[in-house]
């Protein structure tokens, strides 16, 4: 069998399965080029259902580098070819696997195999950050890979151009030059079709919709889906890709603005959200009764009688935002719906339950982001609503039929399905019974159990660990983990980057612009806040730690954190962490020794918080650094807050000021004059807008040190009133205060123990006036 009769074959097994097969061509990059364009035409796969991911121009099928792989999601192909000698990318097979069709193949062209892990490209250049260069990245992703290659079933593996001359003449083409080592034959017949599709009696959404659909799974998606048209509904589905979950939340989206309702859709990013507003569109279509507005982000709905007379509608829409905005607009819209929402954080999808209805539909995995992950982080936010909640599960593929081995690999080849231990495992793991280790990549790579473990956590923690991720975590340099453990179960893992320690000509470069990768902290000190020091001590990035889920709010997080730092905390100037800013994340970390430094002014366009900086010094560097920085954050702090920050949530903003340590009070600088109307606002009956100065001199004073004895409310109140100055009418609905007089008053009390506490004789004398 040659090269072209074994294309042939694979694609005929792909056809008769309604599978998908990956067929591997591995040796010199010219001759695995023309290989694959061999393999196209003797699979008998038409140019136009070709995609090419390259770096290489002048190919006659559709042609994308491979790290704008995301271009083919919501597509299909009958063959994708990813090239994975230049930008090769676990994203990039993520992405370009997804979007081949049954019975169609994935090639893969790569070095010769066994030399594969030892090779560096761009993609490891993207691993070497400073300090660490090429020669100090591994390979062990790619070997891994690699292995899952040789031995999951469906693989194909050619070795092109390469006569080793070892006499298996049966098993190589004419030539004597191409060697298949795997044909990737399963020998599977044709599955059983999914269970079709079918239509409730008396459904709420228009009959052509439940035609549209493809599964019966889908189309119970979709009868789950009309429970949005109640208020206080919230529907969650949950699927693997090619289950068609997003073109049933089309459908319910078309259906829903139909009858009149705005439909707010949101996702990551526009493109992940295409899919929906496809099948809404040519839904819509069909029902003839739709015009598009503002592009492709927007479906206006003109004319409707869907159901009759009584349905009849104008103002019917899908529209979509991104995430931020949409939490925003949320309370008025009448369903929202997250699409890939594991990708999403969950404060961004708890905002998405102002409005009256709400979905959220996701993948469990992917690339896109963890389903189960979605289920335990957000999951509770949704219990804790007031929400009637549907659950559906979408199994049947759409793309292709069940026990696809393709899928299977992929899962296997990028720990698209890791997973934390079982709960049970786990359930009697306490700080006094844990043990505390450095888990070393090699420990990893040979350890499958606990590699699943250890990213299954990382999984949970963040919500968008990507199959990047896994390769960082094996092969970059500046990365280490480190875990607790239970009876053999990981309960508890952090991810540290090594950072700064950076040479006087890099620290210049990066002062004056130049971003440095993998140095997060340092560089925002450095280029953003002008610190030309700052990439001078050595530190360590908590880049992230989770908590298995079942034994959370038992200190084990805390006692990992003390654990890091016995171990390293000799070797390096001071450890830190950076993180979207909300009020438990932040007294977590300022609970185990770390200090604000910086608030990020603008929204993280992923997860629309604001990033906070903190800080643990372990060395006289790393205290001199921790201190100028807390100090310069209490010098700008006051103003940021009245411009760029005056939005911020004021718990936020109070959790972030008492994690702040400059090494001692606060300097209140104010006059004579200023304390007289200070006191007589507090005390008599002047007004805190007469001279807003001296009033955010005190509440800084107060958040900062916190030495005055102030209930949350009244700490919110300087925020937003004094702080923030936002007027009285915003400050009194917005913390429910009966009357804009009573809030009035009410800021006068909070300001008399701070008077009390700060002020100087003239103040005192002032108040003895009032009393």
């Amino acid at each position: 069998m040659d090269l072209a009769e074994l294309a042939a074959a694979l694609r005929a097994e792909a056809r008769r399965t309604d599978q998908r097969r990956l067929l591997v061509l591995h040796g010199e990059r010219d001759d695995c080029l023309d290989a694959a364009f061999t393999v196209v035409e003797a699979a008998d796969v038409d140019d136009d259902r070709t995609a090419l991911l390259s770096t290489r121009e002048g190919v006659r099928f559709e042609r994308h580098r491979p790290k704008h792989a995301s271009r083919l999601l919501g597509t299909t192909r009958e063959a994708v070819i990813l090239d994975a000698f230049a930008e090769f990318s676990p994203n990039a097979v993520g992405r370009s696997v997804g979007a081949v069709d049954g019975g169609g193949l994935f090639v893969l062209l790569a070095p010769p195999l066994g030399e594969w892990p030892d090779r560096r490209d761009d993609f490891d250049e993207s691993l070497a950050v400073p300090p660490f260069g090429l020669d100090d990245v591994s390979g062990r992703f790619r070997r891994r890979f690699v292995e899952t290659l040789r031995t999951h079933p469906g693989v194909a593996i050619v070795s092109i151009g390469s006569d080793r001359g070892d006499g298996d003449t049966d098993r190589r083409g004419p030539d004597g030059a191409d060697r298949i080592e795997r044909d990737g034959l399963t020998g599977g017949e044709a599955s059983p079709p999914a269970p079709g599709p079918t239509t409730p009696a008396g459904p709420a959404f228009p009959a052509v919709a439940y035609e549209s659909c493809l599964t019966r799974d889908q189309s119970r998606a979709l009868s789950s889906l009309e429970a949005l048209r109640d208020p206080g509904s919230a529907v969650v589905v949950e699927a693997d890709r090619g289950r068609g979950k997003s073109s049933a939340a089309g459908l319910a989206a078309a259906s829903l603005a139909a009858a009149g309702r705005d439909v707010l859709v949101t996702a990551p990013s526009f493109a992940g959200a295409s899919a929906l507003f496809e099948r809404a569109r040519a839904l819509l279509a069909d029902l003839d009764v739709s015009v598009p507005v503002d592009g492709d982000r927007e479906i206006a709905v003109v004319s409707s009688e869907v159901g009759g007379p009584e349905d009849a509608t104008d103002d019917g829409r899908i529209r979509y935002l991104p995430p931020a905005e949409a939490v925003d607009a949320a309370g008025d819209a009448d369903v929202a719906i997250a699409d890939e929402a594991a990708a999403l954080p969950v404060r961004l999808l708890a905002g998405l339950l102002d409005a009256p209805a709400a979905a959220f539909v996701t993948t469990v995995h992917g690339y896109e982001g963890a389903g189960r992950g979605f289920s335990v982080r957000f999951r509770d936010r949704l219990d804790e609503s007031d929400r009637r909640v549907r659950d559906v599960r979408m199994e049947d593929p759409i793309r292709y039929a069940r026990g696809d081995p393709v899928e299977g690999w992929a899962f296997r080849g990028l720990m698209l399905d890791a997973r934390p231990a079982v709960d049970a495992a786990v359930a009697d793991a306490a700080p006094e019974t844990v043990g505390y280790r450095a888990v070393d990549p090699d420990d990893l790579l040979a350890d499958e159990h606990l590699l699943s473990e250890a990213f299954g956590l990382l999984v949970l923690a963040h919500y968008r660990t990507e199959p990047d991720d896994l390769a960082r975590l094996l092969d970059a340099p500046n990365l280490s983990l480190r875990a607790l453990t239970h009876e053999g179960h990981v309960v508890s893992v952090a991810l540290l980057a090594r950072e700064g320690g950076l040479d006087a000509t890099t620290r210049e470069a990066m002062y004056d612009g130049e971003r440095v990768r993998g140095n997060m902290l340092p560089d925002v000190l450095t280029s953003q806040l002008r610190d030309p020091d700052a990439a001078a001590p050595t530190g360590v990035r908590v880049m992230r730690i989770a908590t298995h889920h079942a034994v959370r709010s038992r200190g084990l997080g805390s006692r990992l954190l003390r654990e890091i730092e016995r171990e390293v905390g000799d070797d390096v100037d001071y450890l830190g962490t950076g993180f979207g800013a909300t009020p438990a994340l932040l007294d977590f970390w300022a609970d185990n020794g770390y200090r604000t430094v910086h608030l990020a002014t603008t929204r993280n366009a992923a997860s629309g918080e604001h990033s906070a900086l903190m800080v643990a010094p372990t060395s006289d560097d790393g205290r001199a650094l921790a201190r100028r920085h807390a100090r310069w954050f209490r010098e700008r702090i006051g103003a940021v807050l009245s411009d760029a920050l005056c939005d911020l949530d004021p718990d936020v903003v109070r959790s972030a000021m008492a994690a702040c340590d400059a090494g001692g009070d606060a300097v209140v600088d104010v006059s004579e004059y200023e304390w007289r109307l200070t006191v007589a606002a507090a005390y008599g009956p002047g007004l805190a807008d007469m001279a807003p100065r001296p009033f955010r001199r005190l509440a800084l004073a107060h958040l900062l040190d916190g030495e005055c004895d102030l209930a949350e409310p009244e700490e919110r109140l300087l925020v937003r009133k004094v702080l923030q100055a936002h007027d009285w009418e915003f400050v009194t609905d917005e913390l429910d205060y009966v009357s804009t007089a009573e809030c009035m008053r009410s800021l006068g009390r909070a300001l008399q123990p701070l008077v009390d506490r700060y002020g100087d004789t003239v103040a005192a004398a002032e108040r003895e006036r009032y009393e």
